[in-house]
């Protein structure tokens, strides 16, 4: 239950809920429209990969946007301010060119139906399971964070107990995902995105308005608790845990720049799904670079009203200022609608979180699936069925996962600022999979026994460093604990990885050709030209240098 529900119900009226029944009116078309493509196991999992960049790289930032994003980095600006952008401009738009440029010829060209499989074919079965294994068991947690808030939209909206909205909220979900898999679960994220942006961007200009506009927020918040560089992104000592500024500024470039969000962006298959979706390689390429010019802008509507609210909704500034009352941060954005939105306005916005939350679980959902399935069901549990047992078996997964989501939206219920807990996920799944997987893509030294090797010593030492904070050992603030730990995984993962191959076998080089840069003909690692390709506005490299400039203007004026 949630002690704080009085004081957050919103007054909704009969034309908000026309407007979310309007919503969920066309989710669930979407769902039953997209059915009737599916006929195979590729069609569920992978749409036929036959999508178009655009829809692709749409879904793939909406599929980022669920409550991780809207609620987790509202209540970080809520509690540490502007130094909240560098999980866009420094945690993710780099990383996310990185995989277009540089990965997605890997991954589309090896015609690879998940992230774990490629782990399979460069390491061999211990690594691609301990990869699938470990990825299943994130999705499902994540998959709890998105719902525990979906639920809290509801209980906050219609006044149901927290465990009957976290039911109802799932079957939604999984409704549509399990009539039309991902092509459902793709489509809706593209209306998604924009019902988002519809909803906050009108609570980002009526916030402004109230505080005064950009000077009037700078001037409340410099008075606020946490002083005025929480206006100033560098070099986000608070965030970082850090105080000494240059040791901030490593941790948040080397822990969230590097290791947390290249191994997120580069090798969650909850993301790379959608670009391998794609209807050929060019396609691919751009789906990620497309998905980082909104993802750059996205600060701007989902930072800022956190802000806002820690200095004009009362109760979240007394949170600030003492730790203690009825709300906490990951309350800040529904303060403010709470108390700025009028009728109608109201209704947008909190169509728009519920579209976020929902955006989220589905693509945690519509990866878990395909990942259970294709990598460990059919891999390793029942062999050499017909394709219509494994879209069965794909159905009947989804079905699972969601009920597992739901015991685990209890653990998210236990965090004040959830972004503290999602870190702490990633710094045990990611990091380490990144390092194994960029070490053996440039490596080809590298052997199967130390990708497996690497990959378990990796996360043994991110949840080393969770345990000696959570203690007292380590006295790491903020996010600081996650960021060293990933920076600790990352590094224990390369020692490990290079010392156990240097005592094991590697394979032949003619068995890493398409697995390997420097073994893969550049002929495999750029697109074929296909028609209709052909602008500069299709160029992968060209777009991907624009996407970068503008990141590294905005980090300027922010600076």
């Amino acid at each position: 239950m949630l002690p704080q529900q009085s004081i957050l119900r919103l007054d909704a009226t009969a034309i908000d809920y026309i407007i979310i029944a309007l919503y969920f009116v066309f989710v669930l078309g979407i769902g039953y429209l997209a059915r009737r493509a599916v006929s195979s196991s590729l069609d569920f999992f992978l749409s036929g990969r036959s999508l178009p960049a655009w829809v692709t790289g749409l879904a793939f930032i909406s599929a980022n946007l669920g409550a991780i994003e809207i609620m987790g980095m509202s209540a970080n600006g809520a509690q540490y301010g502007i130094p909240t952008v560098h999980y866009f401009w420094i945690g993710a738009v780099p990383a996310m060119l990185f995989l277009g440029v540089v990965m997605m010829p890997f991954y589309y060209g090896s015609k690879v139906r998940s992230v774990p499989e490629f782990m399979l074919r460069r390491f061999g079965k211990p690594a691609h399971l301990v990869n699938a294994i470990s990825f299943a068991l994130a999705q499902v947690l994540i998959a709890g964070v998105n719902l525990f808030l979906l639920a809290t939209i509801v209980n906050v909206l219609l006044g149901w107990p927290i465990w009957v909205s976290v039911i109802v909220a799932a079957a939604i979900v999984l409704s549509y995902i399990t009539l039309g898999g991902l092509s459902a679960a793709i489509y809706n994220e593209v209306l998604q995105f924009f019902v988002i942006v519809a909803a906050l961007l009108p609570l980002t200009l009526v916030g402004l308005h109230k505080v005064g506009g950009w000077q009037g927020l700078v001037d409340k918040v410099s008075a606020s608790p946490g002083g005025p560089e929480q206006m100033s992104a560098w070099p986000g000592n608070a965030l970082s845990g850090f105080h000494n500024s240059f040791l901030s500024v490593i941790g948040i470039v080397f822990g969230l720049g590097f290791v947390l969000s290249f191994g997120y962006w580069t090798t969650n298959f909850t993301e790379v799904q959608r670009a391998l979706a794609s209807k050929n390689m060019s396609a691919a390429r751009r789906t990620p670079i497309i998905g980082s010019f909104p993802k750059m802008f996205i600060p701007f509507i989902v930072i800022i009203p956190g802000i806002i609210a820690a200095v004009v909704v009362p109760e979240l500034a007394q949170f600030k200022a003492n730790g203690s009352g009825q709300v906490d941060y990951n309350d800040a954005l529904l303060l403010l609608m709470r108390d700025l939105l009028p009728n109608g306005m109201l209704g947008l916005a909190i169509t728009g979180l519920l579209a976020s939350f929902m955006a989220g679980m589905a693509a945690n959902l519509s990866s878990f699936n395909t990942v259970m399935s294709y990598d460990i069901i059919e891999r390793y549990l029942i062999k050499d069925r017909p394709d219509e047992f494994y879209l069965q078996t794909g159905r009947i997964v989804t079905v699972a996962g969601t009920l597992v989501a739901i015991g685990t939206a209890a653990i998210a219920s236990g965090y004040s600022n959830l972004m503290d807990y999602l870190q702490q996920l990633f710094s045990f799944f990611n990091a380490p999979l990144f390092a194994t997987f960029i070490l053996g893509m440039f490596w080809k030294r590298m052997t199967a026994t130390a990708g497996w090797i690497g990959l378990v010593t990796g996360t043994g030492t991110a949840i080393l460093v969770f345990v000696l904070s959570e203690n007292g050992v380590i006295n790491l603030p903020g996010q600081g604990a996650s960021f060293v730990g990933a920076g600790a995984a990352f590094v224990v993962d390369v020692v490990i990885s290079v010392v156990a191959s240097l005592v094991t076998i590697p394979k032949r080089d003619a068995e890493l050709v398409g697995l390997v840069y420097s073994l893969t003909p550049k002929e495999q690692r750029t697109e074929v030209a296909v028609a209709g390709d052909g602008g500069w506005y299709r160029k992968p490299v060209l777009l991907a240098g624009i996407s970068l400039t503008l990141t590294i203007i905005l980090n300027i004026i922010f600076a």
